[in-house]
């Protein structure tokens, strides 16, 4: 049974963040540290009272597709329903919108306990999100009034239509096509791989599709975007005749099974009626407002089922009896599997890795959130390059570890992992598209090491790396950290800035040699600004554990015991990772492709 871990969730907001500069950031909308851990616990008991009894019962039926339309699983829709009604589509919307307004590092920590309780349903919910904040981008006055207000509340979701049959990554190679029709265009197409593109939680779902425009210029330059809805609307807000867009199919996929993945065909008789977004030719640029705020989510999502992932493991650890290790001298019989050493250092690693992927994702959002709030405009531009920096990272790095942790939850099951009915293997299903959609880890590699290391020449990553050697410092002055944490974060951190500097001179050589070594770069780089932002989290532990009583103290010392094996287990792998980085690009460069 999935509880969230709104404990950890409120400390690395609070203590490795920072909520008191949340509070005086986002003042204007009354955050501080107790509404925060006001929201996460009501987001914790509809977690676990309302999405996570659908959760194994989604899978087990999925959603399923009829000629009248997508049917969601059996409580879906009564699910959504209370979603609606309870105000969480509103979260981190602006005021100025009709939402709550608040930081999005509240918001992505819930969407981590929405995903680690259902992972399926939280889908439709953070497609809305993103659509939301794209037409906020890009929309017209006109159609922000007659769209946005049902999308903000939830009684319609949004969807993105990027992929074709033919154009996978590779987007310049879309076909789907755009004909002018007065004040508004005709589509035609057909797009696959679209999440809950059909469904019948909502009245009405609004497409956000990718198209070109007759006598658009060829590749990625040629696209626009367009506001496709399923049903029109009219001018008073009312929904009128089906659109000409249907969903022709859905995917019968590893995992996720609740959620519906669409094939959805656009102008199959007159055309789809859709309003062009923005400007002509600027599409793909639009989307990336969506893409962007979808890729923090699913790299929290690839830590929510890590989190999700470890609690099925300890569970079945403690209750396991197994064997009798051989230091367990006393012991009169067998005992449960958590006293093995080597069931223990399993779940050390699911645990140490499962809390440095939320320090850095939360961490991401915090630096995001100074980009938005902050009234400095140097301090605001300095946040946005050092978020956008690590949007890469968290997706790619956190969801290539949900996978690793999720596979490892398996192995602790022993046998019984590999049986469905302890549910680790749905687990394993699920995390496992995290890595591919919204962008493959090596399409986030060469965005890290092209548009994020080399626009700026590093000096994001120079910054990042000396405000958190300065930060660890300080501490050490401070408090009683072992030494080993302190330093093994503060040598991966060098570590780190050396090595982005030799990506830096190969990129200029040859981007070739770079990209070669891109996927252990970006893991490089989250496993030490995992590891950095553990130890300052032991730190504020340390000077915390001596005073605390009950939970509080066995949590404290929890973040000593996970910080010492994540500097003794996790963090050695920044050197060889290193290692590959420097001198590894040359037997990928060379490689005869006729003899793979």
């Amino acid at each position: 049974m999935y509880r969230a871990p709104t404990r950890d969730l409120t400390f690395v907001l609070d203590e490795i963040c920072g909520g008191d500069e949340l509070t005086e950031l986002f003042e204007n909308v009354d955050y501080s540290r107790d509404l925060a851990a006001s929201v996460l616990e009501e987001a914790a008991k509809f977690a676990e009272t309302v999405l996570e009894p659908l959760n194994k019962s989604g899978d087990e039926q999925g959603a399923s597709w009829t000629p009248d339309g997508v049917v969601t699983p059996a409580g879906f829709v009564q699910a959504y329903g209370q979603f609606v009604d309870a105000g969480w589509s509103q979260l981190g919307i602006s005021p100025e919108l009709g939402g709550q307004g608040m930081p999005l590092s509240l918001c992505t920590a819930v969407e981590e306990i929405w995903s680690g309780a259902n992972m399926a349903f939280s889908l439709g919910s953070t497609l809305s999100r993103g659509a939301i904040s794209a037409m906020e981008y890009c929309g017209t006055a006109e159609q922000k009034t007659l769209l946005l207000p049902k999308l903000v509340t939830g009684e319609w979701t949004g969807t993105m239509n990027l992929t074709e049959p033919q154009a996978g990554s590779d987007l310049a190679l879309i076909r789907t096509r755009a004909v002018s029709d007065g004040d508004h265009y005709r589509i035609f197409g057909q797009k696959i791989f679209i999440t809950y593109g059909d469904h019948d939680m909502t009245a009405n779902i609004l497409h956000l599709v990718l198209a070109r425009i007759d006598g658009a210029p060829p590749g990625v330059r040629g696209i626009s975007m367009f506001f496709v809805p399923k049903f029109l609307i009219n001018a008073d807000g009312t929904l009128g005749a089906r659109n000409d867009v249907s969903c022709l199919s859905i995917e019968h996929k590893l995992g996720i099974h609740g959620s519906p993945t669409c094939v959805m065909s656009y102008g199959e008789k007159e055309g789809a009626f859709g309003w062009l977004a923005g400007e002509v030719n600027k599409g793909l640029e639009y989307m990336f407002v969506m893409m962007n705020a979808a890729r923090i989510a699913v790299g929290m999502q690839g830590v929510a089922l890590s989190e999700r992932a470890f609690q099925q493991a300890i569970g079945w650890a403690r209750t396991r009896v197994q064997g009798k290790p051989p230091t367990a001298t006393d012991a009169k019989g067998p005992l449960t599997i958590i006293h093995h050493p080597d069931v223990k250092r399993m779940l050390l690693t699911m645990k140490a890795r499962t809390e440095a992927m939320r320090a850095l994702a939360l961490y991401t959002a915090f630096e995001l959130d100074k980009a938005h709030a902050n009234k400095d405009e140097k301090r605001r531009a300095d946040a946005l390059a050092r978020g956008e920096l690590l949007i890469p990272v968290v997706k790619a790095w956190s969801t290539e570890s949900g996978v690793d942790v999720a596979s490892l939850g398996i192995q602790v099951h022993g046998g019984m992992g590999f049986i469905e009915e302890t549910g680790a293997a749905q687990t394993l299903r699920d995390v496992r598209i995290t890595t591919i959609y919204e962008g493959t880890t090596g399409i986030h590699a060469n965005d890290l090491i092209g548009r994020k290391l080399g626009r700026d020449r590093g000096a994001a990553m120079t910054s990042l790396v000396q405000d958190l050697l300065l930060e660890l410092n300080n501490l050490r002055a401070v408090e009683p950290t072992p030494r080993i944490v302190k330093n093994g974060a503060m040598e991966g951190l060098t570590l780190l800035r050396d090595t982005a500097e030799s990506v830096l001179q190969a990129y200029q050589q040859d981007p070739a040699l770079a990209l070669a070594v891109g996927v252990p770069f970006l893991k490089l780089c989250g496993t030490v600004f995992g590891g950095a932002l553990i130890a300052k989290g032991a730190a504020i532990a340390a000077t915390r554990v001596g005073a605390a009583t009950g939970e509080d103290a066995q949590f404290y010392q929890a973040k000593l015991q996970t910080a010492r094996f994540y500097a003794e287990h996790i963090l050695p792998e920044a050197y060889s990772l290193a290692r590959i980085v420097k001198s590894g690009a040359g037997s990928v460069i060379d490689a005869d492709v006729a003899t793979l």
